[in-house]
């Protein structure tokens, strides 16, 4: 049995967060004893972990400089769980991991990059601090694991110096994410729409990154020439308390045919009920919403960032990133297509996301990982 501890800034339902969790879920328990680790104060897939009987660990560091209780608590849980490896996940974990877990004796430490643009706060002050001690620092890990080749590739750029670099991608849970015929008409009573509206729909907190402006300046000229065409944004922050969102919406004339749902814990069936997924991002890795999109059988227009290109292959069309015109030329592409030809489509992408992104897949590629470091 192979201790496995993983530290993770906080326990949001962020991308990186899911992504442990779905790992964790998926390494056989015969061979790998799992713990967490949350460095900071928000716990919320912390339920869901511990009742999947994963055992979660919380230092409650404040979200700036941590406190020398706070090293001491992760110092102290290090020695009692004696890890044989320690798999840090995003850049403050990185760098607070190789510090206590060498201190603490852990045998091997393995590092997660989770982006490929680091974007503007890790450019200046004490982020941009971290980011380069991280570069310093970069062949002390075991291995350095990125979800992406793009996310590699820049952090080579950035000085990274592995001793050792794994690219392992991210996973989906593909008896979660699914075809589900019951969705298309479920979504549209929900949203009292009638069951022959096409939705178009983006997944995405509110954030800078995800580009919600290029979406909707692009759904207001589809809007024009489709009539039943709808769009729906789910994610933090896409509700009616989000005035710039609404603004912008009343700006382009969408009222009425945009639909904020906020965040929910549906997103499967959600994403399902489309008839196109999007994703505007401006610098991610590896946007899970496409694979999630692919495994639900739904055609994808998506930005051509990171690994999308990597990722989606044959199953939808990839646009340049803050082009609202050719953002919007895509949607139309596919909407102008008949339903079979969608589906088609949908379907090539469910079978790529088996073939090769399946979270069981993903999962056995760590399990080598840690095997591999286990015995050397």
């Amino acid at each position: 049995m192979i201790r496995v501890a993983h530290l993770i800034t906080d326990l949001s339902t962020g991308g990186a967060q899911r992504m442990l969790q779905q790992l964790i879920d998926a390494l056989d328990p015969d061979r790998f004893e799992s713990h967490v680790i949350c460095l900071g104060s928000d716990k919320t897939l912390a339920p869901e972990l511990e009742a999947a009987g994963i055992p979660v660990h919380t230092i409650d560091m404040a979200p700036k400089l941590p406190s020398p209780w706070a090293a001491w608590r992760l110092y102290r849980l290090l020695r009692r769980l004696e890890p044989e490896i320690l798999q840090t996940w995003l850049y403050h974990s990185d760098l607070l991991g190789l510090v206590f877990g060498r201190l603490a004796g852990v045998r091997r430490i393995v590092w997660n990059i989770r982006c490929a643009d680091t974007g503007e706060i890790y450019r200046y002050g004490l982020n941009a601090v971290v980011l380069r001690l991280l570069a310093a620092l970069s062949n002390a890990p075991d291995v350095v694991v990125a979800n992406s080749h793009s996310g590699r590739d820049t952090h080579m750029k950035l000085g990274y110096r592995a001793k050792a670099w794994e690219v392992l991608p991210n996973g989906f849970d593909t008896a979660r994410f699914k075809p589900d015929p019951e969705a298309h008409n479920a979504l549209r009573r929900q949203l009292a729409l009638p069951t022959n509206s096409l939705l178009v729909g983006l997944v995405a907190r509110f954030d800078p990154l995800k580009d919600h402006a290029t979406f909707l300046c692009a759904a207001s000229i589809c809007a024009e020439q489709q009539q039943n065409l709808h769009f729906v944004l789910i994610g933090k922050g896409m509700d009616d308390a989000n005035k710039d969102i609404n603004r912008l919406i009343e700006s382009l004339g969408l009222k009425g045919r945009v639909h904020l749902m906020g965040e929910r814990g549906d997103i499967a069936a959600l994403t399902s009920a489309l008839d196109i997924a999007t994703c505007s991002s401006t610098g991610e890795a590896f946007p899970n919403v496409i694979g999630e999109a692919m495994a639900c059988g739904v055609p994808v227009v998506a930005t051509d960032v990171g690994d999308a290109a990597r990722l989606l292959g044959e199953a939808g069309l990839l646009v340049a990133p803050a082009d609202p015109k050719a953002f919007a030329e895509a949607l139309l592409r596919l909407l102008s297509a008949t339903a079979s030809a969608r589906r088609a489509m949908g379907d090539l992408g469910r079978k790529r996301i088996e073939r090769n992104y399946s979270i069981a897949r993903i999962a056995d590629e760590y399990g080598r990982l840690y095997r591999g470091l286990s015995t050397t």
